[in-house]
Formats: structure tokens, C-alpha cells, sequence
């Protein structure tokens, strides 16, 4: 197939979204398909407010003409909201070409943090965003159900995987910190909730690795913890494999892919009960839960690695590149077309539906 993947988040950014585009693009290519990106690179771009690391296209309508005048696609797939998703998504109804969607990120709450912009005006937005695609792919069944309640139609599960080649049990004394280390990957920025996490008391080290827009202020308010800024490869590997216990703090996330990674290398993860971490973590096996994240810490130190290396494992690339395929409209095919789903291509990690799950069904 050629498949043309639109989105607003790309390299040089870093986080969730683009590393499970950028994997699936590389697993796609892997698989033998033709893949093309359509993103803000190479084009004018202006910074988005509050985030001067995200770039946003100025004017993306040229490099959308030009990309769909060029060789025809099996498949379209706008995987963002912004400006080069919105571009691309009026050219597909003009077009009358079909074409699925993802929700990838709750900017809703995130806009909420930031002003007084009232929940059902962003969500009746994203989904009028939404509304015309074939199907709109969704991190896990909580984050379905969510949406579901807000009006959205057409969704699928679509879960994202982890590089268990790269994020792997790498030894522990790469950080050479007081134990037990206490780890933060990710973005630095208000919505991801850090403060639950730094304004604890806790024994050992607080370590947070990432950059973003509250870098400076964190590191400035919070001197007793270690910021690594950004780390790489195994570099970051090494670094998250040191960590007694991985701490997710936030609360608006759809997954938390870092939680998966943090499992691979054998770390258990601290949480809140919300969706996201409700959707990975089976309180006592692979992590803890608990609306008092200092509690969740404690507990989640007594778990067995190996059940959190087991459970990641399990959401390989390839695995979920296929139920990407299953997921995407043939240009083709008729608008109801739905792809059979094999099963084995992407198991449920939990078939039972307890804490930690994933329904991967349509």
C-alpha cells in the first residue's frame, strides 16, 4: 500500500505522539508498504503559544496540493488536529477522498489548564474534527468509552507499542544516585501534573528526565531534584532502567507510552487510578494505583520486575503496526468497508477485562 500519514507533531519534537508515529511509519516500511509524511516540516512555521519547542505550519494548503496532486494513496490517515491535519482534512472532503482519524492527546483539559475555555466548546470542536472520518483510532477502551460519552462515533482501539530492543533491563547504576530513585519521563509542562510528583516527601532521589516549558521554573522551585533534561537512545534506556519506581503523574493523559517503556526495562509505575494508567496497570502486578501517588510509590517498589517486562512485551510494534493496517480505509473501498481484524495480530494483553487491560476489539 502507499500510505500517506498526516501530522502536525514531528521530529524535531519529542514526545508520545511522535515516537509512535515515527515507529509506526518505520514499522510500516519494514512491512513492505509506501509511506509518506505529511508535517510541518519543511514549511513556514510560527511557534505554538506556550510551546516554543512545537512548530505549527502558517500556511499548509500549498504543501497539502502538492502532495495530493502527486502520486494517488491507498490510504489516508490525518493523525493530528492542527493546522496541517485541519489542511488535509478539508481536502479529503472536497475530494471526496475517505480517511481515518486518531486522538492522541485530551487538549481539551490541556486547554483548560491554560484559560477559561469551557470543556464542551473544545470537544464539540474535536469532534466536528472527527466526525467525517471512517473511523477515529483511540489509545484504550476507557479513552473510547470517554468519548463515546461526548458524542464521538466510528472509534477504534489502536494502543500504541514499546521498542523492546531498545527499552530493555540495561543494569542500574547508570544514574549513581541515593536509592531508591524515584523517575519522571517526559514532557515538562503543567498539564503533565508534576508537582503531585515533586512536592512529595520521599526518600532516595527524585529524578525527572525530559524538557519543555516548565524546565526552568521545576528545576528552580525544586532543587533537591535532579533534572536530566533530554536523553536519547540508550543513553535513556540505561537512564530508565536505574529507576526503583517509574512516576506517572498526570492525570489528562490517553496512554502514557512512557509507562510502557519504563515496564520493558523492568520498572514498576506509580500512578493515579485515572484513564491511561487504568487502561496499563494491574494494581499489585505490573505497577500501583492510588489516589495518594506517595502510597502508589511504596507499593509499587515491592513489585516483581519481571511481570513488568512481561506485560510490555507484549505490545511489540509489529503487533500493533498490523492493527494500524486492520484500522486504515482503503481509498477503494466502500466508507462502511471495516478490515478484518485478526485477533493474534494485537492480543489483548488482559482478556479478562480486570484493571490494566486493553480491549482491542472493534
Amino acid at each position: 500500500m502507499r500510505i500517506l500519514l498526516v501530522t502536525d507533531a514531528w521530529a524535531p519534537q519529542v514526545n508520545g505522539v511522535v515516537r509512535t508515529l515515527e515507529k509506526t511509519r518505520e514499522t510500516l516500511i519494514e512491512f513492505g508498504h509506501q509511506v509518506e509524511v505529511l508535517s510541518p516540516e519543511g514549511q513556514r512555521t510560527l511557534p505554538c503559544p506556550g510551546y516554543s519547542e512545537i512548530r505549527l505550519a502558517m500556511r499548509p494548503h500549498q504543501a497539502v496540493r502538492q502532495t495530493f496532486t502527486g502520486q494517488p494513496f491507498d490510504a489516508i490517515h490525518i493523525a493530528t488536529e492542527g493546522p496541517v491535519g485541519m489542511a488535509a482534512r478539508r481536502w479529503c472532503i472536497r475530494h471526496k477522498l475517505a480517511f481515518t482519524t486518531s486522538y492522541h492527546t485530551r487538549f481539551p483539559e490541556y486547554l483548560r489548564l491554560r484559560a477559561p475555555v469551557p470543556l464542551d466548546w473544545s470537544y464539540a470542536y474535536l469532534r466536528r474534527f472527527h466526525d467525517p472520518a471512517t473511523r477515529t483510532l483511540v489509545r484504550t477502551e476507557t479513552q473510547r468509552q470517554l468519548l463515546t460519552e461526548r458524542g464521538f462515533s466510528d472509534l477504534a482501539i489502536w494502543p500504541g507499542g514499546v521498542d523492546t530492543q531498545l527499552f530493555r533491563p540495561r543494569g542500574r547504576d547508570h544514574l549513581g544516585l541515593p536509592r531508591p530513585i524515584s523517575l519522571y519521563m517526559g514532557r515538562v509542562a503543567p498539564e503533565k501534573n508534576l508537582e503531585a510528583f515533586l512536592d512529595l516527601d520521599l526518600p532516595g532521589s527524585q529524578v525527572v528526565i525530559g524538557g519543555g516549558p516548565a524546565l526552568e521554573r521545576y528545576s528552580r522551585d525544586y532543587p533537591n531534584a535532579h533534572f536530566l533534561g533530554y536523553r536519547h537512545g540508550v543513553e535513556l534506556a540505561e537512564a530508565l532502567s536505574s529507576a526503583d519506581v517509574f512516576v506517572f503523574p498526570s492525570r489528562t493523559d490517553t496512554l502514557g507510552l512512557v509507562m510502557l517503556e519504563a515496564m520493558a526495562c523492568g520498572v514498576p509505575v506509580a500512578a493515579f487510578p485515572v484513564p491511561g494508567p487504568k487502561d496499563l496497570i494491574t494494581d499489585g502486578g505490573n505497577g500501583a494505583l492510588d489516589d495518594d501517588l506517595r502510597t502508589a510509590i511504596f507499593r509499587a517498589l515491592s513489585i516483581d520486575s519481571d511481570a513488568c517486562i512481561e506485560f510490555a512485551t507484549r505490545f511489540s510494534w509489529a503487533n500493533c503496526t498490523r492493527r494500524f493496517l486492520d484500522m486504515l480505509q482503503p481509498i477503494d473501498e466502500p466508507s462502511g468497508f471495516v478490515a478484518a481484524y485478526n485477533p493474534e495480530a494485537c492480543p489483548s494483553p488482559l482478556p479478562d477485562r480486570k484493571a490494566g487491560s486493553i480491549a482491542l476489539e472493534n
